[in-house]
């Protein structure tokens, strides 16, 4: 999050949050920019948890100090499902609701109101939005679904999102492909639900049929990931390219949450303990170089010390690489916030000890690359990530000076592990 003093001659974007809010992020910067907001400072927030929130108050307030002149707008989930508690305060000019952030005419009209929040759970269609890239990033990300309807216990999401439903496939191929002829070497499909893609659209188009015809339709993208994955909602199709396609990228990040039974019970979520372990054991016969990541919970309420074991033994038997791992956070309203509640330090503490486990199953895996060669595609300072997603710094062993231009795949050879960066020195032939 970088926060300037002066006026830009371009809108200024704060974006918290998940992939589908940096896609969102740049349909807004073309809709201000054509406006000629270019005073404009855009917070587009993020509600998964209370820190998420606190960051953006925070943000918001320091804009102000910085950019007393700046219209400042803030939208987002916080803002969709608060949009009191943000109209509020004294630094927001405007307040957006997620589906009036996408409308140009949200930034056009002469006279708009202060607060433009309708209600989000009467929307049926995703209207797709073509950007022509990705300011500062080498990856783009593009949305092919919106919205949930799931009600896991502990989400407002939902709330702020809407009911599920997905952009046509046909709309995702003409994004991709603009995407990629303008320079974009690897594309991620985002969503809330990315899983539940194609169930509202006629047909039925799954995720992995998506997914197959994206790659057919666009030869020349080379590299494609998917964002979040439901463990019970992957199809056969993507199974099947999972095992057979190179270009789609051999990481996969689950929404796990739990290891324990009870408490996925607790959270609604569809999978169970076994579900995991056997999605897991299922990929990795595909595809024997995947790696996985996941998002987990630690502290939810109710949970004791054995079934939070039961977590954090997920992670040796999924072979889970890179983890996200999350405090509980009681949001306001949800069933989860009325269930008995684990103390703050105790989720804390478990938390770290599962940081603290995904950081050795990390360090484990990056160990096993070195020496080997690498595709890795270059974001800035010769850093950048593999196919696997781990991170890379691109340098000569005697320290002589390299440099690759950002947005190209180098193809390196691993010499060496800093911290949890693999060290390569390029290499003229290409992978094997």
């Amino acid at each position: 999050m970088k926060f300037s003093s002066e006026p830009s001659e371009r809108p200024e974007i704060i974006t918290f949050g998940c992939r589908l809010n940096a896609y969102e992020s740049e349909v807004m910067r073309g809709h201000a920019k054509a406006a000629g907001l270019n005073d404009a400072v855009i917070i587009n927030t993020c509600a998964v948890t209370v820190e998420a929130e606190r960051q953006a108050r925070q943000a918001i307030r320091r804009t102000r100090r910085l950019r007393p002149d700046a219209q400042i707008i803030v939208t987002g989930c916080a803002a969709q499902i608060d949009p009191a508690t943000y109209a509020a305060m004294p630094e927001v000019s405007r307040v957006l609701g997620n589906i009036e952030k996408l409308d140009l005419t949200s930034f056009t009209m002469a006279e708009t109101p202060r607060v433009m929040v309708n209600d989000i759970m009467a929307v049926r269609e995703t209207a797709s939005h073509l950007i022509a890239g990705f300011e500062g990033r080498t990856r783009a990300f593009v949305q092919v679904q919106q919205g949930c309807d799931h009600r896991c216990t502990f989400c407002t999401i939902p709330f702020g999102r809407g009911p599920s439903r997905s952009v046509p496939v046909g709309a995702v191929v003409t994004q991709v492909r603009e995407l990629v002829e303008n320079g974009h070497m690897e594309i991620v499909l985002t969503g809330v639900d990315i899983t539940d893609y194609g169930t509202d659209l006629p047909g039925h188009p799954s995720l992995g049929q998506l997914a197959r015809r994206l790659l057919a339709l666009v030869p020349d993208l080379m590299r494609l990931r998917l964002s979040s994955l439901d463990s019970v909602e992957i199809d056969e199709d993507l199974m099947r390219l999972i095992a057979e396609e190179d270009r789609l990228m051999p990481h996969m990040h689950l929404s796990v949450q739990a290891g324990d039974d009870l408490i996925l019970k607790r959270m609604k979520r569809r999978h169970s303990r076994h579900d995991v372990i056997d999605l897991c054991r299922r990929i990795r016969d595909a595809r024997p170089d995947i790696v996985f990541g996941a998002d987990i919970i630690a502290g939810f309420p109710t949970e004791s010390e054995d079934m939070f074991r039961r977590s954090l033994d997920l992670v040796g038997e999924c072979d889970l690489t890179w983890l996200h791992v999350f405090p509980f956070s009681e949001r306001p309203g949800t069933p989860a916030a009325r269930m008995p509640q684990i103390p703050k330090q105790l989720r804390r503490e478990r938390a770290a000890r599962l940081r603290e486990a995904g950081y050795a199953a990390a360090q484990k895996f990056l160990e096993t690359r070195v020496g080997g060669i690498e595709n890795i595609l270059v974001e800035r300072n010769n850093e950048g990530r593999t196919d696997h997603y781990a991170k890379a710094r691109i340098a000569h062993p005697d320290g002589a000076p390299v440099t690759v231009l950002e947005g190209h795949i180098a193809v390196a050879r691993v010499t060496s592990v800093d911290g949890q960066t693999l060290l390569a020195t390029p290499i003229e032939k290409p992978a094997q």
